[in-house]
């Protein structure tokens, strides 16, 4: 399946609920408030849902905030299920620590497609070096930094302002605002994750 490049607004209209895809702008002219049916719906259906219907909402939902397409997304979901733990821990915890996430939460993009612009244009460095790649799985100990070309860009000083005055900063980060660079000092908890989603109900879907 192709990455959708369509108005965001729409997938959260569809899955009926804030995915904050286009930051700041979700706080302020949130389109669900105004148009809070599905698109294509002039009125919500009727009837409760399937089983099928719900855990696939689920996993639509985790797909849609991480920005991600079925074929990856799956092949996480059975790396994570033959990894010691609890299948939905590992699984949260491997998609927080993506490096296009992490440049999200450390507050360098407001949102997660911003933030893969600016780790597909090469405006990232982990550990000293460049990575263009931004599914790369970061470990405890990497540092994140931005090009020092890019502290002047008007949409990394926004995104900036932005966490300063939201305070959302994960505790597994440590921030270093004189270089704009970010270390992961632990690995996160599931309580940490950014994700509002019920694991269980994913991997229920993928078990079926």
């Amino acid at each position: 399946m192709a990455r959708y490049h369509g108005p965001v607004c729409r997938l959260c209209r569809r899955e009926q609920m804030k995915l904050f895809l286009k930051g700041e702008k979700c706080y302020t002219k949130c389109v669900l408030e105004r148009r809070p049916t599905p698109p294509g719906m002039a009125k919500p259906q009727r009837g409760k849902p399937s089983e099928y219907a719900i855990r696939l909402r689920e996993k639509q939902r985790l797909k849609r905030m991480i920005a991600m397409t079925e074929g990856p997304f799956k092949i996480r979901m059975e790396k994570a299920s033959k990894s010691p733990g609890m299948t939905g821990t590992v699984f949260l915890k491997r998609l927080e620590l993506r490096l296009d996430n992490i440049v999200r939460r450390l507050g360098f993009a407001t949102g997660i497609n911003a933030a893969r612009h600016l780790v597909l244009h090469g405006h990232v460095r982990v550990n000293g070096k460049p990575v263009n790649v931004s599914s790369v799985e970061l470990k405890v100990g990497d540092v994140v930094e931005l090009d020092p070309k890019m502290k002047e860009n008007v949409g990394v000083k926004l995104a900036l302002e932005h966490i300063s005055r939201k305070g959302q900063r994960p505790s597994f980060v440590e921030f270093n605002e004189a270089d704009i660079s970010g270390k992961i000092v632990r690995e996160p908890a599931r309580e940490e994750s950014s994700f509002a989603v019920n694991d269980q109900l994913i991997i229920e879907y993928y078990s079926r």
